[in-house]
């Protein structure tokens, strides 16, 4: 799977209508192929999460952004389920709280990046500041406008400082939205995750379309490339955000700590 194909490169225009969101290409596989091999790619991530742990020198940050039943949880469970809670943290950052509209935007968010050895997971992120607050004329232009150059800034400072930063836009169709709102509503078990508030975001499909391409095309970046998934397709989404993050990890030499002096032939008694 040629992964750089669903790379942003940096300062191109973006237009999602133009982006396949059911495509499976680069893989030759079905669902069922897709789903083991995802699974094996799962089993790595709790093998290289392993290594990151005990070596206690890099971090990963894994930013996820989508429309309303993209599969930012269902992400999580795919890729995470099998990793150490001990290096990985999960935040989710919904409407702010009075301390923290009392601080700067990205206050909230800095205190949630990963330390040495730990998977850090933004299950929607600082982004927010320039999606809702654009599309719901939360605060004037001229301020949300210049959060793209400080957000660039802010990844910048955290690659500098040794965090690896992946950020997966999942990329969904507004007819798969609308049978993914259906199910919530006819499943009794699912109805936890529907609000009637989410129809009110839905009729706003456009202006977040162009809020979105506005995002992927001015912050991704050398040190924090986005990369946009075909997300319809429930299986192959999962399968290549496994297949990025897998080979991103891989790509930091990841190994486990020298022993110390003198263990060799060493037996308990």
């Amino acid at each position: 799977m040629q992964l750089t194909s669903f790379r942003v490169k940096p300062t191109t225009a973006v237009d999602l209508d133009a982006v396949p969101t059911r495509s499976t290409d680069g893989f030759s596989g079905d669902k069922a192929a897709g789903r083991a091999r995802t699974a094996e790619l799962a089993l790595r991530i709790a093998e290289l999460q392993r290594m990151l742990f005990a070596g206690a020198t890099e971090r990963l940050l894994l930013v996820l952004q989508a429309p309303d039943a993209g599969g930012k949880d269902a992400i999580i469970a795919a890729l995470l389920s099998g990793v150490n809670p001990q290096g990985t943290r999960v935040a989710n950052f919904k409407q702010p709280s009075d301390e923290e509209l009392a601080h700067d935007y990205l206050w909230r968010v800095h205190r949630h990046a990963p330390a040495k050895g730990e998977i850090a997971v933004f299950n929607r992120s600082h982004y927010e500041d320039v999606l809702v607050v654009a599309v719901h004329d939360l605060v004037p232009e001229r301020i949300w406008s210049r959060r793209y150059e400080h957000i660039n800034g802010f990844e910048k400072m955290l690659a500098d400082e040794g965090t690896t930063i992946i950020k997966l836009f999942l990329h969904l169709s507004p007819e798969e939205q609308a049978v993914r709102f259906q199910e919530r509503i006819d499943d009794p078990t699912k109805h936890w995750k529907f609000r009637r508030g989410d129809l009110d975001e839905r009729a706003r499909w456009t202006d977040y379309r162009v809020a979105f391409e506005a995002m992927l095309a001015r912050t991704s970046t050398e040190w924090a490339p986005w990369y946009i998934i075909p997300a319809d397709r429930t299986w192959y989404r999962n399968l290549v955000a496994a297949e990025i993050v897998v080979s991103t990890l891989e790509s930091l030499g990841l190994r486990y700590p020298d022993p110390e002096p003198g263990l060799e032939g060493l037996k308990i008694r």
